[in-house]
């Protein structure tokens, strides 16, 4: 069974930055895509990143590059890094990953068939 754990959320004022992690239960390697998605208070889940099997990573546009995420093989782990933080990134973040590809697309949440439990980040002075 699959296992994705998030952690790194936190309160951080705006223009400050955040590093998320995903701890998979399988090596980094186990999957064909890794998204990172959040989820703000009465909107849906947007996708804001993913990273393939093969290191290649595709990001939401209106990120405006405050985004990258970078993996950690060795440690099966996933990153999230967010520099230039503002109000409305405030959501709770979820990692998710599924095994082939679905043609649903990078940035789609029903492309992804394990989920984890998510972690909340609140940006605010």
């Amino acid at each position: 069974q699959v296992q994705l754990v998030e952690s790194g959320g936190g309160l951080v004022q705006p223009g400050g930055s955040l590093r998320l992690s995903c701890a998979n239960s399988r090596s980094t390697l186990g999957y064909y895509r890794l998204g990172w998605f959040r989820q703000a208070p009465g909107k849906e889940r947007e996708g804001v990143g993913s990273i393939m099997s093969g290191g290649g990573t595709y990001y939401a546009d209106f990120l405006q590059g405050r985004f990258t995420i970078s993996r950690d093989n060795a440690k099966g782990m996933v990153y999230l890094q967010m520099n230039n933080l503002k109000p409305e990134d405030t959501a709770i973040y979820y990692c998710a990953t599924v095994d082939f590809e679905t043609g649903w697309g990078p940035l789609n949440a029903r492309a992804y068939d394990y989920w984890g439990q998510g972690t909340q980040v609140t940006i605010s002075s």
